[in-house]
């Protein structure tokens, strides 16, 4: 993150809320960096895998699928003829079914990674939310996380909601202040989780 854009922050919390402008104050910058060194699908099923675990429990579990998986590759791996195998890893039934149909995606060409890089949020999102069992929350994840994408604001997120919540106030909707941060919502997320301590991934 620039300081450019840190000063920029700065100056919009001051104008906001007392304890948002000393949170980022003490925080300092942020840094956003994508990390697409593994398939999208790939990323994709793990980050439905972890959905509502710690991050410990979700660790264990997909340490289990690549065990279970062994030499194939996981979008091979991730199909109706092994259900009850990676139900075995400890995956709920709707993930599983999720993460197959994830892989199918895959397999038929819809998810490369080159293809929906240089969509906006909004169309990325609402691609991605069209595959069963992925939710807004998860494509935010990717945009940020993955795609490295710098204005997403994932209102969907309990932690980044409440804690902005928290620093400003409970009468002002969280998409509304959010926007005062455009076109870098995504920093004001991870300086919200920076605040708490709670990154998503």
């Amino acid at each position: 993150m620039s300081e450019a854009i840190h000063t920029r922050f700065l100056a919009i919390a001051e104008a906001l809320s007392p304890a948002l402008h000393d949170a980022m104050v003490r925080g300092g910058p942020v840094a956003l960096q994508g990390d697409a060194g593994a398939p999208l699908a790939e990323r994709l099923c793990r980050s439905v895998a972890g959905q509502q675990l710690s991050v410990k429990a979700a660790r264990s579990i997909w340490t289990r699928v690549e065990v279970a998986c062994g030499e194939m590759a996981l979008t091979e791996f991730f199909h109706d003829g092994n259900f009850e195998a990676i139900r075995a890893c400890g995956l709920s039934s709707a993930k599983v079914r999720s993460i197959c149909a994830i892989a199918a995606e895959a397999r038929a060409g819809g998810l490369e990674a080159e293809t929906l890089r240089p969509l906006d949020p909004v169309e990325r999102a609402s691609r991605l939310t069209a595959l069963w069992g992925v939710g807004q929350w998860t494509a935010d994840m990717i945009s940020i996380f993955y795609f490295g994408d710098e204005d997403v604001w994932p209102d969907g997120d309990v932690a980044a909601r409440k804690t902005l919540t928290r620093l400003t106030s409970p009468r002002r909707k969280t998409v509304r202040t959010a926007a005062r941060f455009a076109p870098h919502r995504s920093y004001l997320a991870l300086y919200m989780w920076r605040h708490v301590d709670a990154p998503p991934l």
